[in-house]
């Protein structure tokens, strides 16, 4: 990790893996590639924006992409930039598949053939499975996402896959649920609603019926992991790996945790609108504890005052009425 490159470094996963690679090695030059930042996000507020080399631009543009992986002289790639919405990409698929797949395609070709590159770590998803029989999902399972995001998951995680079988590239692939914690600006998301909620008083609306299950896992065992994934991508190149806290809850179950946590109730209304969500979801990591020694570390209750934390300070400072918060 001397010259390291973090697409979508700016987002809520991409700051902590940015900070958990400036944590572990100091010295390291990152490179981020970004459309916008928040200057009262996460990865400002933590002071990143000083610490690494920052690209404004669009993982579309392929020679964008490429001059700054030949440029930099790019050995460790972190790949998460992604339109990461279920209902942006069911209002706009185009461009979710072009982001999400023309973008990972944009990355692996300039990385295919470079000699310096040591890593490369693409972010999947839970969706990428699909709706499953039987659960939890193993990395085994079929990838068979049929709605436009988790389709262009499904696409994006089997071509890390092709280029690494074929090339012989030190690819590695995550599939994670839920991911949470300080920094999610996607206020259409559950937890940063739930937080908007709280933080103003006024109701959360729930948009689907509020009963689908998913797995929850905080955003600095995330970052942890991607690390984990990079020292372990030449070993296991090709191979995915779920990674999951085992939490797993219904978004009304998650709304009462979280006010149980924080001794506040949640203010919320069930929609019921939408139809386009799968019912259950939950993965299983005994691949990654078996072979990597992969263990979640943060629990629930811990996670949930550490996130409203970091919101009470993001609310106090931009005031609540400035956030843009629809229905989740």
């Amino acid at each position: 990790m001397k010259n390291v490159f973090v697409t979508g470094g700016t987002g809520l996963v991409g700051a902590h893996v940015v900070e958990e690679v400036l944590r572990e090695k100091p010295d390291a030059k990152v490179v981020t590639l970004a459309r916008s930042v928040d200057p009262r996000g996460y990865f400002c507020g933590q002071g990143l924006d000083k610490r690494v080399l920052f690209y404004s631009g669009d993982i579309r543009d392929e020679h964008t992409v490429r001059d700054i992986i030949y440029n930099e002289e790019i050995d460790t790639v972190f790949h998460l930039a992604a339109q990461p919405l279920v209902t942006v990409a069911l209002a706009n698929p185009r461009d979710t598949w072009t982001t999400n797949i023309n973008g990972t395609l944009n990355v692996l070709e300039a990385c295919r053939g470079n000699s310096r590159i040591e890593s490369i770590v693409v972010a999947s998803s839970d969706k990428a499975y699909g709706q499953a029989k039987f659960l939890p999902y193993t990395e085994d399972h079929p990838l068979h996402g049929l709605h436009p995001y988790d389709a262009s998951k499904s696409c994006e995680d089997l071509m890390a896959q092709t280029y690494a079988a074929c090339y012989g590239m030190p690819i590695v692939v995550s599939r994670f649920g839920n991911i949470f914690g300080p920094g999610d600006l996607n206020f259409n998301r559950l937890i940063p609603g739930i937080m908007h909620a709280l933080a103003t008083g006024k109701s959360l609306q729930i948009r689907s019926n509020g009963k689908q299950t998913r797995d929850f896992v905080y955003v600095k065992d995330v970052a942890r992991g991607y690390l984990l994934l990079n020292r372990n991508a030449t070993a296991h190149s090709g191979h995915a790996f779920n990674l999951t806290s085992g939490i797993n809850r219904s978004a009304v179950a998650m709304i009462e945790e979280v006010g149980r946590v924080l001794g506040m109730p949640v203010p919320h209304e069930i929609l019921d609108e939408v139809k386009h969500e799968i019912p259950e979801q939950a993965l299983s990591d005994e691949k990654i504890r078996s072979a990597l020694g992969w263990n979640s570390t943060i629990g629930l209750d811990q996670a949930i005052r550490d996130t409203w934390a970091w919101y009470e300070r993001y609310f106090r400072a931009k005031g609540p009425s400035d956030v843009c918060c629809r229905n989740r």
